[in-house]
């Protein structure tokens, strides 16, 4: 068999692409459907460790074959560009011939559209279950966004949902060329098939190029009618009331580190307040000051475990939507320490958390964090199993305060 096509035929390569592309497209939709499914059901219920572990394994699974995808995709485009197309057998029929090309064309984009899409989600976000390469798991250009990861997310389902129409319709032509028509169509396709002579007749490629860029604008389209990618982007949570304090917080950030899987995933809480009072002259107790810490459980992101941080079995934020940190500020060696007691799910332990502090004139900068071990505060009982889901948990913050009337 001829490696290169010819006007009557497809050659091995063309072929071998073919199949390829059809085993990873087959095998891997339905591989991210179950993935998917489970990631829901643990997002609702919390999980155990092993549904966990399933769902890592499936998603790294269908990732890393979506990866595979992409590049074969790549390939495959550039080997037909350098290729004779062989021409149509119902070349002399158009408006089949124009659905044929069309699907072509939705079929080749989309097999771009949808892993890189797929990437971009992952590379925006952190967390859950890697790629098996030794690339990395980022992209250029890609920032660490939730909005981003969220946005490509919807772009990914959208691209697959134009992916098996067009796979339904281009498996539903060749059945009809090989059952109803009875041409060579499908089995010119296949290995050791021989090549047949097109029609005369054949379509042009700008119609049916136009009609697939309308169908991907009218999906993407009805989606943006929908609002879906208003609901990508997220929706405000209820903010916590603002608090009067000796010394404003002007700007700062308050985060936090796991270990999940063996890979770091850091997270941060965009609504909290501080009531801060403090005196560069200690008072006869030693004291500084006092802190309180109130934070938004829900404005936390954690990447691609969000959903399930908030979980019953994890914050559970319907029921305990605010922790606290309150504490006193003393001197310790050529910094301070922050020495109270943070409240999580309704359970209080005693911390310490050292921090650095300058001050100048009526602007005071502090950045500083403590480990704590999440089962101390009845957080991810089920996970037992620090390979999985760390015991340890980083909490540090940075923030610039005014003193009140400076």
């Amino acid at each position: 068999m001829p490696l290169a096509s010819s006007a009557t035929a497809y050659g091995a390569v063309t072929k071998s692409f073919h199949w390829l592309t059809a085993l990873l497209i087959l095998a891997n939709l339905p591989l991210g459907w179950f993935a998917a499914e489970m990631a829901h059901e643990i997002a609702e219920t919390g999980g155990t460790e092993a549904q966990v572990a399933r769902a890592a394994l499936l998603f790294s699974i269908h990732k890393t074959t979506g990866v595979a995808v992409f590049f074969v995709a790549l390939l495959r485009i550039l080997w037909a560009l350098s290729q004779t197309k062989p021409g149509l057998l119902n070349g002399d029929r158009p408006l089949e011939a124009w659905a044929a090309e069309t699907a072509h064309w939705l079929l080749y984009g989309s097999l771009v559209a949808v892993p890189f899409s797929g990437w971009v989600h992952h590379a925006a976000t952190t967390g859950f279950a890697p790629i098996w390469w030794p690339f990395g798991q980022t992209l250029p250009f890609v920032p660490k966004s939730e909005t981003v990861s969220e946005i490509a997310a919807t772009l990914h389902f959208l691209f697959v949902v134009v992916l098996a129409g067009a796979l339904a319709a281009h498996v539903a032509g060749a059945l009809k060329h090989h059952v109803i028509d009875g041409d060579a169509t499908l089995r010119r396709m296949l290995p050791g098939g021989a090549g047949a002579q097109p029609t005369a007749r054949q379509p042009g490629h700008a119609l049916p190029f136009v009609a697939a860029l309308a169908i991907w604008a009218g999906v993407l389209g009805g989606a943006g009618a929908l609002g879906w990618f208003d609901r990508a982007a997220g929706e405000a949570a209820p903010s916590l009331a603002a608090v009067e304090s000796d010394w404003q917080v002007q700007e700062g950030s308050l985060g936090i580190t796991i270990r999940q899987m063996g890979s770091e995933v850091t997270g941060r809480f965009a609504d909290w307040t501080a009531d801060v009072a403090y005196s560069e002259t200690a008072d006869a107790d030693g004291r500084h000051g006092t802190v309180e810490v109130v934070v938004a459980i829900p404005s936390l992101t954690l990447g691609s475990v969000t959903k399930q941080a908030m979980g019953p079995d994890f914050f559970n934020a319907e029921a305990h939507p605010t922790a606290t940190f309150a504490a006193d500020i003393v001197a310790q060696g050529d910094g301070h320490v922050a020495r109270g007691t943070l409240t999580i799910k309704g359970t209080s332990v005693p911390v310490e958390m050292p921090f650095t502090l300058g001050i100048e004139g009526d602007t005071a900068r502090a950045s500083g964090g403590l480990t704590v071990d999440r089962r101390n505060f009845g957080i991810g009982e089920g996970a037992q199993d620090p390979g999985q889901l760390g015991f340890e948990v980083g909490i540090s913050f940075d923030l610039v305060a005014q003193r009140a009337g400076g």
